[in-house]
C-alpha cells in the first residue's frame, strides 16, 4: 500500500508540474517526507494524507486502492479477438520474465522523466538533450529506449491481428514496456518504438495503448485520440531534428528541390519510415503537397535497393518466427545464469538455444 500512495503522489504532482518543495510548501510537510513518500520509504499517517488528498481535491480511498493491471484489463475487455489476446498473453510473460530476471540480477531499470504542459516538438528536443543525443541520428533505437527504461519486445504479427505496436505500464512495480510488430520493416519498427516511446513519456499512466497502423498514415491519424497525434509529431522530431535535417539537406545535397534519389540518400542516413520522411519534409516546404502526394505512390523500396543495395527492410516473416532478443535481455539472462539464479534449461529457453548450445557457449 506504501508504494501504492507514494507512485499516485507522484503522478499528480507531475501532472501539475510541481516539484517535491512546491507539494511539501502546500501541504505544510517537508520536501524530505514527500520524496520518501513517492519512493515508498514512509508512511503517510492519516493527517498527512488527508492534507495531500485535500490539496489534490482526491477522496482518501484513492490513494489506497489498487486499479487494474494493465494487462488484465486488456485481456478481459472484448475490443480484441482471441489471436490478438493471445500474443497480448505472450507479450504478458515476455515482461513477467524480464522483471524477474532484473530482480534476480539486481539491475532494475530506472524510469525516464514523465513530462507535462509540454509541446510534443519541445518534448522531443529536450529529451534528445536529456541523452546527449546532439543533432546526429541515433545509431540503435531500440537500446536507446531500453537504456532509458523501455524495453521493446520485437515480434512478429500476423497482418490480421492489425496491431502494429503496443504500450503497457505497470503502475505499482514501475515498469514499461514497447512492444512493436517485427514483421515490419526495419524503419517502420523504428517509428513504431519511437511512437511507444513518446507514450512512455508523456501517457504512462493513463492506461494501455494499442497501435493499429493507420496510425502512422498522415490522412487517417485524426481519426484517433488526440495523444497519438502528440506522440507521433514527437516521434519524427526525435528521429529527425528539423534544424540538423536542414542544415543536413543546405550543406549536403545544397538544393531545396529535392529529387527521389536525394529523399531516398536521407532516409538511408537516418534510417527513418520513407512515408514519415515526407511528412517531415513537406511540413518545412522541401516538398509540395502535391508532390508529397506523387512520392507516397511510389514504389520506393525496390528503387533504393537498387540505387544503394539491399539491406534486408523485412526483419522476420511469419507466424511461427521468433522474437528479437534485445542485447540486454541476452545480458539479463546470462547474468542470472552465472549467479545461479536460473538453471541452463530456462536460460536456454530464454535465449531460443537448445541445452547443449547454450552450454557450449557457457563453457560448461
Amino acid at each position: 500500500m506504501i508504494r501504492i500512495v507514494g507512485t499516485k503522489i507522484r503522478k499528480l504532482r507531475e501532472e501539475m508540474g510541481l516539484t517535491q518543495e512546491d507539494l511539501a510548501t502546500s501541504v505544510e510537510l517537508s520536501s524530505e517526507f514527500i520524496s520518501l513518500l513517492e519512493l515508498g520509504r514512509r508512511s503517510p499517517s492519516l493527517e498527512s494524507l488527508s492534507r495531500i488528498a485535500k490539496f489534490f481535491d482526491k477522496d482518501i480511498a484513492y490513494f489506497i486502492l489498487e486499479k487494474q493491471e494493465s494487462f488484465d484489463s486488456l485481456l478481459k475487455g472484448d475490443k480484441l479477438d482471441s489471436q490478438a489476446k493471445r500474443l497480448l498473453k505472450k507479450f504478458r510473460t515476455y515482461c513477467d520474465d524480464y522483471m524477474a530476471l532484473e530482480e534476480m540480477t539486481g539491475r532494475q531499470s530506472k524510469l525516464a522523466p514523465l513530462y507535462t504542459n509540454v509541446t510534443a516538438e519541445k518534448m522531443a528536443e529536450e529529451e534528445r538533450r536529456r541523452l546527449d543525443l546532439g543533432n546526429d541520428p541515433v545509431s540503435d533505437v531500440f537500446s536507446l529506449l531500453e537504456q532509458s527504461g523501455l524495453p521493446v519486445w520485437r515480434f512478429p504479427i500476423p497482418d490480421e491481428v492489425n496491431i502494429a505496436g503496443a504500450f503497457v505500464f505497470m503502475e505499482y512495480k514501475q515498469m514499461a514496456f514497447a512492444m512493436v510488430n517485427s514483421n515490419q520493416s526495419r524503419s517502420k519498427q523504428i517509428l513504431t518504438a519511437t511512437h511507444e516511446y513518446g507514450h512512455y513519456l508523456k501517457d504512462r499512466h493513463n492506461g494501455p495503448i494499442i497501435d493499429n497502423p493507420d496510425i502512422f498514415i498522415e490522412d487517417y491519424i485524426t481519426l484517433y485520440h488526440g495523444r497519438e497525434k502528440y506522440v507521433q509529431t514527437f516521434a519524427l522530431h526525435f528521429l529527425l531534428p528539423p534544424e540538423k535535417l536542414k542544415d543536413f539537406i543546405e550543406k549536403d545535397l545544397r538544393s531545396k528541390q529535392l529529387s527521389l534519389e536525394d529523399i531516398l540518400y536521407i532516409r538511408r542516413y537516418y534510417q527513418v519510415n520513407f512515408l514519415a520522411l515526407l511528412q517531415v519534409l513537406k511540413k518545412l516546404e522541401y516538398i509540395s503537397l502535391g508532390r508529397f502526394k506523387e512520392l507516397q505512390k511510389r514504389d520506393w523500396e525496390e528503387y533504393e535497393d537498387a540505387l544503394f543495395g539491399s539491406r534486408n527492410a523485412a526483419i522476420t516473416q511469419g507466424r511461427k518466427a521468433r522474437s528479437l532478443l534485445s542485447a540486454r535481455f541476452v545480458s539479463l539472462v546470462w547474468d542470472a545464469f552465472r549467479l545461479k539464479k536460473i538453471a541452463a534449461d530456462k536460460a536456454a529457453r530464454f535465449l531460443h538455444m537448445n541445452r547443449e548450445e547454450f552450454l557450449s557457449f557457457s563453457g560448461k
